[in-house]
């Protein structure tokens, strides 16, 4: 199908990220429509009802899980596990999880470069890389080896988004909003949001706490600059 909408010589990716309550798929889902080039949605988190692509090894576990009345474990969850050393069933659990992770991450990565390659822009709503940075990249102490290895994943093979837009909420807001976690955990998340600034890709961060409207003008502004730069 032939895109109506600006053309581009080059495409590339953008990640909209922040704390659950700041407006990502909200402010992703309006650029689908408000942005003047041709763009792709792609659901880039854990949470497999949000996904709008999924390995099919994905879907099994996920509906096996499910039955079984297993909650879905995001990166928070992880970061939250007993420390000391795991039996063998957990370790081998563990791995199993790992791998999947991996799997999906690639797949979804796939989908987006293709894309781009058709020079198209791509709207993650999140991304593995910054959900997971805070928990099993930028962390202190000792974490376990599939974390370890997930984070080196995440920080060394799996590529960047070109542009990442920090969507910036007050703690208060977010919890109001949401009523998940404590105000002082979401400020943490907030400010491990803000350490990405010198993770690498381009970083952008948007006063989110603002009418919708306005969060959206900036974000297509914010869009067509990085557009014009790559291709001028």
């Amino acid at each position: 199908m032939t895109d109506s909408r600006t053309a581009l010589r080059r495409g590339f990716s953008v990640a909209f990220v922040g704390p659950d309550g700041a407006g990502k798929t909200t402010v992703a889902r309006r650029l689908e429509t408000d942005l003047p080039l041709p763009v792709t949605y792609l659901y880039m988190g854990v949470s497999a009802e949000s996904s709008n692509r999924l390995l099919p090894t994905t879907r099994l576990v996920r509906s096996i899980r499910r039955r079984k009345g297993v909650v879905e474990r995001g990166p928070k969850a992880r970061a939250q596990e007993p420390a000391g050393r795991p039996s063998v069933r957990r370790r081998l659990r563990a791995t199993a999880r790992l791998l999947n992770r991996v799997a999906e991450e690639s797949y979804r990565q796939a989908i987006a470069s293709r894309q781009m390659r058709q020079g198209r822009v791509v709207l993650f709503d999140r991304h593995f890389f910054a959900d997971y940075h805070m928990h099993d990249v930028d962390t202190e102490g000792r974490l376990p080896l599939s974390r370890r290895l997930h984070g080196l994943f995440i920080s060394r093979v799996l590529p960047r988004p070109d542009l990442l837009v920090f969507l910036d909420v007050p703690a208060e807001v977010l919890f109001a909003r949401k009523g998940e976690g404590t105000v002082e955990l979401l400020e943490e998340m907030r400010n491990g949001y803000r350490r990405l600034a010198s993770a690498g890709p381009t970083f952008v961060t948007l006063d989110a706490d603002r009418p919708l409207d306005d969060v959206v003008d900036d974000a297509v502004a914010v869009v067509l600059e990085h557009a014009e730069s790559l291709n001028r």
